[in-house]
């Protein structure tokens, strides 16, 4: 004759029952997450990825006044981790901090997003409506605008510029190079003054683009 055997249940604590305890359990909880949700909101901003909004027409057509972007700055905060000299790539658009020179001018901007259009070592001259890139790959020259989508709206590029792009610098233009105050300007940046590359256009919600 079979016996059925019956399993004991593991007594309960009257402590872990007690309404007092799961209340300040919960309460724990709450205070954990109101902590750890802006720690870890600052270390996504200060590491990872920003959001901004673009304000003038510097970038048309590329990029509209009032667009909100993501700009992404893990790459430029690896390199550092790394102990590197952070080197955007050539056509990146990048968002940096308003050079010195530009702090007399009566706004408050803080920050600008250009295109990165030299990099160290380049030769870079505007001359005739035009930008002329001269390098050890290219030491005839070359337009870094031929073939670029970005590109296709501008007719002529103002200015007449013959500079050597130093060794932690990049030489930077808006895409509406009629009405852009960029490079051309105020010279090469530092690329220590790079907040982070341009990634993801997500408003307007109609033109949301991954560049």
């Amino acid at each position: 004759m079979k016996q059925l055997l019956t399993k004991k249940k593991k007594p309960t604590s009257a402590h872990q029952n007690n309404p007092t305890n799961r209340g300040w359990r919960n309460i724990a909880s709450t205070v954990a997450i109101l902590v750890t949700a802006p720690i870890l909101a600052i270390f996504i901003t200060v590491f990872v990825f920003q959001s901004y909004e673009v304000f003038g027409l510097s970038m048309r057509n590329t990029l509209g006044n009032g667009d909100r972007l993501i700009v992404q700055k893990v790459s430029k905060n690896w390199s550092k981790i790394r102990g590197r000299k952070y080197v955007p790539q050539r056509g990146e658009i990048i968002v940096f901090s308003k050079p010195p020179s530009l702090s007399t001018t009566s706004d408050n901007i803080t920050h600008l997003i250009k295109r990165v259009i030299g990099l160290p070592g380049d030769r870079v001259v505007v001359k005739d409506g035009s930008i002329t890139i001269y390098n050890a790959t290219h030491p005839d020259g070359f337009d870094p605008d031929a073939g670029q989508e970005y590109a296709k709206d501008i007719l002529t590029t103002p200015g007449n510029v013959d500079i050597k792009v130093g060794a932690g610098e990049v030489f930077v233009c808006g895409d509406n190079r009629t009405n852009s105050l960029d490079s051309r300007r105020f010279g090469s940046i530092s690329t220590d003054t790079i907040t982070g590359v341009a990634k993801i256009r997500f408003a307007p919600v109609g033109k949301f683009e991954v560049f």
